[in-house]
């Protein structure tokens, strides 16, 4: 969020957690950084050209990093072309097989995931953070509900926010014996109140950055509502560095969804924000499907543009004095364009399509030419 808009509406500020900064390749993570949006590919990683075809889509839309499965050495062979193709930090994902963590940080990945839950004894884990050190990796220490070692299970009885709070610190504690603190923890669960909880808890006895995430959180729309749900507590509150949509669909949908949570807690700006309204027998054009059309046609653009679609007089004017560009339905087949809230021209229902693409369209440049003259 902008010192402006913070200045300007102090009831929509906030305050985020005091984080220490790490690295993640060149992307830094916590501290005063931009909230990262990360997800994660579901090719075979050692089909390469596939791959680095979904990498590249996830570039696209907006990845700050991309994380991937290495469960096997085939795998990890695969590493460094895609590394050496890719222009976002890469996560190798780790599951079992310590050695998989130790190829990958030689393979050049900038950050491996180990699960506590299944990676392996003291000693393996001690392998791993040298490796990590002498390839200048990161590590996130990720905790799951759905695979807590059973120690803890045993102790508590069922996963808990207690139980993954503590199998967390258990291994930051090995990570610091071995003088390494470039890590970022996550303790994820399907149940976005037993992730909420063990967040919180942890954010209270770490400084280090927080990798949030609902686990196993479900198909587009019921992952997105649960992600949104359990996400936007914890940011709202201040919690939380970089994030990751889990949802049982393209991936590329999982950065859509984590830059819309975002945006619409003025966290970050990427992109068209669209405003508008549900629609009634009040409106004057089509909105459903004019909003449908202009989220396809104004995907590819990063520039944080605001544009609000109302179908009538009642609230539009409204609306459209906060927006870069707005567009009110009105009469006789004609709505009104907006510029920054003032009443600028009239536009028909059949031409306006084009007309607001254009108009964004331009909108962005002109911020693209400011932003590269700076």
């Amino acid at each position: 969020m902008t010192d402006a808009i913070s200045a300007l509406r102090p009831w929509r500020a906030i305050k985020r957690r005091a984080s220490r900064q790490i690295m993640v390749g060149d992307l830094p993570v916590g501290g005063d950084a931009p909230i990262s949006v990360q997800s994660m590919t579901n090719t075979p990683t050692p089909d390469v050209k596939a791959t680095l075809a979904q990498v590249h889509a996830l570039e696209e839309a907006g990845a700050d990093m991309v994380r991937i499965s290495c469960p096997d050495e085939d795998s990890t062979r695969a590493m460094p072309a895609i590394v050496r193709d890719t222009q976002v930090p890469i996560v190798a994902d780790i599951h079992f097989h310590y050695q998989r963590a130790i190829e990958a940080a030689r393979a050049g990945v900038a950050c491996l995931r180990i699960n506590p839950g299944n990676i392996g004894n003291k000693s393996r884990v001690g392998d791993v953070v040298q490796a990590a050190k002498d390839h200048n990796c990161a590590i996130r220490i990720g905790v799951n509900a759905g695979s807590l070692e059973r120690e803890f299970l045993e102790k508590y009885a069922e996963p808990c926010p207690e139980a993954m709070v503590e199998s967390a610190l258990r291994h930051v504690n090995i990570l610091e014996e071995h003088d390494f603190h470039e890590y970022k923890i996550s303790v994820k669960a399907s149940d976005p109140f037993l992730t909420v909880a063990a967040y919180q808890q942890l954010a209270d006895v770490v400084d280090c950055p927080l990798h949030l995430g609902i686990t196993e959180a479900g198909g587009l729309r019921t992952g997105t509502v649960k992600s949104s749900v359990g996400l936007g507590m914890l940011l709202w509150a201040g919690i939380g560095d970089t994030i990751r949509v889990s949802l049982s669909a393209d991936p590329v949908e999982e950065i859509k969804v984590g830059f819309d949570i975002l945006k619409s807690l003025n966290l970050r700006t990427r992109g068209v924000n669209i405003i508008s309204c549900p629609s009634c027998s009040r409106q004057g054009f089509d909105v459903i499907k004019t909003v449908q059309i202009l989220e396809q046609r104004l995907a590819h653009i990063a520039e944080p543009v605001s544009l609000s679609i109302i179908g009538c007089v009642v609230n539009g004017p409204g609306e459209a004095a906060y927006t870069d560009i707005g567009f009110t339905g009105g009469g006789a087949g004609h709505g009104m364009v907006y510029f920054a809230g003032k009443m600028d021209h009239k536009r028909s229902n059949e031409t306006m399509i084009e007309h607001i693409v254009e108009l964004v369209e331009t909108r962005a440049a002109t911020l693209r030419n400011a932003k590269s003259e700076a």
